[in-house]
């Protein structure tokens, strides 16, 4: 079924050359006179003087590898400066000792191969200087906040400075180019992702093995996240889920501050993050062991949905496609178990299953949890599966304990969730080792 992880460190960052080629791809994909802005995030304060764990912005990260906030990257197709430029945080000893050792200017250069490099302070002269011959600016307008601000100050004295007329013409979001390329995975970028999964797989395993009647959702938290880090990840890729009995009808149940009961049954929704790369994952097992019947229904009826979703995962297909069936599939299973009355056509129509299945079953992954690019394309029709793509395949089933259903539903709640891959002839769960079969789950405890 499972085999321990072998070796805590391996394969936790992505080569230095995997970013290289990255910023090849793009400086191809530029139109002539084009630039590509990305900052990276800040650190953002918890209380007083203390921050929350920092975290890269994924774009910047995608591109640049560079690990430390307030930083800017700038790729330029065109013109006697074209290259790779980077604005990062001068090394500072009196600061460095606070709070660690800085890569630098130096650094940037040597270690993460930007082609010329500048103290972050210097933006507004060095940027300006850089964008006054570009002409068209890839640039996430909507999303930075301040650095917006300061960007648009950059962009009038460039325009307004002793060449007037200078400076870009056209601003667009960078999505069009980086969204496709972050879109498809390489086997660099599967490499860690599936490093990701051995840690979530130990984790899950973990957490279903410890779990008892009585214990606080908390304790199987701190489980989960330990194992998260004992193995070398990040951290968790999202605020964990541990959800005892009706708690998990809260989609984002986060407190898990509450006594899983007996006779409930645990939905935990867990990921580790590995070089930025997410993995998402959810499993429901059964506090004292065992499921009751009632559970047992519920479950296994939306691990048949989740089972054939899976199957429909093959290049061609999409996830509007695979949401459509799943949405009657699981219809069809709430008027089996006495939750809905009437026939599947006319319950999806009046959308009558949003009682008991809120959600999408599906969305992209990598990156970011919930990662980036289209599911439509601009012409309308849902965008194809492709080879590389990967994605979660998650419904479920919740009956909060003022439904109105069958009193014996009342409380359940069931999701189950894999990450898939999409291969050229079809699928791979790349969870698959994470028990999610009662048998397999029941076989855990005995």
């Amino acid at each position: 079924m499972h085999n321990m992880l072998a070796s805590p460190n391996a394969m936790l960052r992505l080569p230095a050359e995997v970013h290289v080629q990255r910023r090849q791809q793009l400086l191809d994909a530029l139109p002539e006179g084009g630039a590509l802005l990305l900052p990276t995030a800040n650190e953002v304060v918890r209380s007083n003087t203390t921050n929350f764990p920092f975290r890269p912005n994924s774009d910047f990260y995608y591109v640049t590898g560079y690990p430390e906030p307030q930083a800017w990257a700038l790729l330029k197709k065109s013109g006697p400066d074209a290259g790779f430029f980077l604005f990062v945080l001068p090394r500072d000893r009196t600061r460095e000792t606070w709070t660690g050792v800085r890569h630098g200017v130096q650094g940037a250069k040597s270690e993460f191969g930007a082609d010329e490099a500048f103290k972050v302070d210097d933006l507004d002269r060095e940027l300006g200087r850089l964008l006054e011959d570009v002409d068209q600016l890839y640039f996430a307008f909507g999303r930075h906040g301040a650095k917006e601000r300061r960007l648009h100050r950059i962009l009038d004295r460039v325009r307004t400075g002793r060449k007037p007329a200078l400076g870009p013409a056209t601003l667009r979001d960078p999505a069009e180019i980086l969204a496709p390329m972050r879109l498809i995975k390489s086997e660099a970028e599967l490499a860690v992702m599936r490093r990701g999964v051995e840690i979530t797989t130990e984790a899950h395993i973990a957490a279903m093995k410890h779990v008892r009647p009585g214990m606080p959702e908390y304790e199987i938290q701190a489980l989960l996240e330990y194992t998260f880090r004992k193995h070398g990840a990040w951290g968790w890729a999202y605020p964990s889920i541990v959800a005892g009995g009706a708690n998990a009808c809260i989609l984002h149940y986060v407190r898990n501050d509450a006594t899983i009961g007996e006779g409930e049954l645990m939905l935990i929704d867990a990921g580790a993050e590995v070089d930025c790369y997410a993995t998402d994952v959810t499993r429901c097992s059964p506090a004292n062991g065992r499921f009751t019947a009632a559970q047992r229904d519920v479950y296994e009826a939306v691990l048949g949905v989740q089972e054939r979703a899976i199957e429909s995962v093959r290049p061609g297909f999409s996830i509007d496609e695979m949401h459509e069936v799943v949405l009657r599939e699981l219809t069809q299973a709430m008027i089996d178990l006495g939750a809905l009355k009437g026939d599947v056509e006319g319950l999806v129509e009046s959308k009558a299953f949003e009682a008991y299945y809120p959600h999408r079953t599906s969305h992209w992954l990598g990156a970011d949890v919930h990662d980036v690019g289209r599911y439509r394309q601009r012409s309308g029709p849902p965008l194809p599966f492709e080879a590389g793509m990967v994605l979660t395949v998650e419904p479920g089933l919740y009956f909060p304990p003022d439904a109105d259903c069958p009193k014996h539903l009342r409380g359940i709640a069931v999701r189950i969730e894999d990450d898939v891959l999409v291969t050229d002839t079809g699928h791979e769960v790349l969870t698959d080792a994470i028990p999610k079969r009662v048998d397999e789950i029941e076989a855990l405890r005995s």
